[in-house]
């Protein structure tokens, strides 16, 4: 593949139901591609979490993923409150997710880790009140 291709989703917020549609349309892309099954389940993995980060958190969001020779990007924006304490989320089983989210299975606070730790790459921009850029990377 020579040239860079780009796929976006918008992801509508507090919509369980669809949560995760994005993250499996990519995965069918990148089989239908050619992409090793070991960078697959990364993509795959790092950006279910992100999703379902952006419809607990943010009222949704847009995601691009580029696929180039070299790697897979993901960009998720949202418009959603920030993220206050970076440090925090990073923790592994930190959550800021309603009692009704929880209830529902999600909320556990493994995704801003596990989208680490699927990932090459990770870089998190984020303002209060502004919303929260995630661009992730896995290399092929």
């Amino acid at each position: 593949m020579s040239e860079q291709l780009t796929f976006t989703y918008t992801i509508d917020g507090n919509d369980f139901t669809r949560a995760g549609e994005a993250s499996s349309s990519v995965k069918n892309k990148l089989k239908m591609l050619g992409v090793g099954s070991d960078a697959i389940r990364k993509v795959a993995i790092a950006m279910y979490e992100g999703e379902i980060n952006m419809v607990i958190h943010a009222d949704g969001g847009e995601i691009t993923v580029s696929v180039s020779d070299n790697d897979i990007t993901m960009v998720l924006a949202d418009k959603g409150p920030g993220i206050p304490d970076i440090s925090k989320a990073m923790q592994e089983g930190y959550s800021t997710a309603r009692e009704e989210v929880r209830s529902l299975g999600f909320g556990a606070g493994m995704g801003l880790p596990n989208m680490k730790r699927f990932t090459d790459e990770m870089r998190i921009d984020t303002e209060l009140g502004k919303g929260t850029t995630i661009t992730m990377k896995v290399h092929l």
